[in-house]
């Protein structure tokens, strides 16, 4: 892998554990304002809403692309409704929102990063708009060499618009970049379009309601327990 300059990283549940952060942060804003709700219900529903309102975008080319932090914007106040938690204003709904900006990282996400920032340029690749993923930075300590976002390439992943634009903006060839991810899926596109592949797993993204991504399902360059096991095995 003499070849290799970057790493970027799908950051939703393999950077961070976004289901445990929102649940828990929720569970403490809404104890201290006096709100109750089933907050893992709503953080399980939302995440759910992820996937279809990005295919909303994919959709409707022309009414232009739509950052994330709106599209779950849009999404929350439904999914609160539908959930029968109720009496939240505008700002109130903001914060939740927001929540997505206040993820935690998994335990050795900071430190495998900063050994893989010895030797590589290190980027998220992530659905995050940049505003999103530079917050989330600076609360979770994650140390990017640059921000990476679908927002830059209005194109959501899994389109080679993502892969291929970061691998450009980056002056490399995307057999000089790796993708680093626990999903399956998120490697297959990145493989396509050339770039190299990391699994790593994160078994308790979803909580109980995981279904996929326990184990490596593709012919992936590198399969690791964690970032550190990542940064040994790339000399770092």
């Amino acid at each position: 892998m003499a070849e290799l300059k970057a790493l970027l990283f799908d950051v939703f549940g393999t950077v961070v554990d976004w289901r445990s952060s929102l649940i828990d942060d929720f569970t403490a804003w809404g104890d201290a304002k006096g709100v109750r709700g089933d907050w893992a219900a709503l953080v399980d529903a939302w995440r759910g809403a992820y996937m279809p309102s990005m295919d909303e975008v994919r959709r409707h080319p022309e009414r232009g692309f739509v950052i994330l932090d709106d599209l779950q914007r849009q999404s929350v106040e439904p999914l609160a409704a539908r959930l029968g938690i109720t009496g939240l204003t505008a700002a109130d709904f903001d914060y939740l929102t927001r929540g997505w900006h206040r993820l935690h990282p998994w335990p050795d996400s900071v430190g495998g990063l900063t050994r893989l920032k010895s030797r590589f340029i290190i980027s998220p690749l992530s659905n995050g708009n940049v505003a999103l993923l530079t917050n989330m930075a600076k609360f979770a300590g994650l140390p990017w060499d640059v921000i990476l976002s679908a927002e830059i390439f209005r194109h959501y992943k899994p389109d080679p618009e993502t892969y291929l634009g970061a691998a450009k903006i980056l002056g490399l060839a995307p057999e000089q970049v790796m993708l680093v991810a626990a999903h399956n899926n998120d490697l297959a596109a990145a493989q396509t379009c050339g770039l190299k592949t990391a699994f790593v797993p994160r078994v308790t993204e979803y909580g109980p309601l995981q279904t996929r991504d326990f184990k490596a399902e593709g012919n992936w360059d590198y399969v690791v327990s964690d970032f550190d096991d990542l940064a040994g095995r790339l000399g770092c």
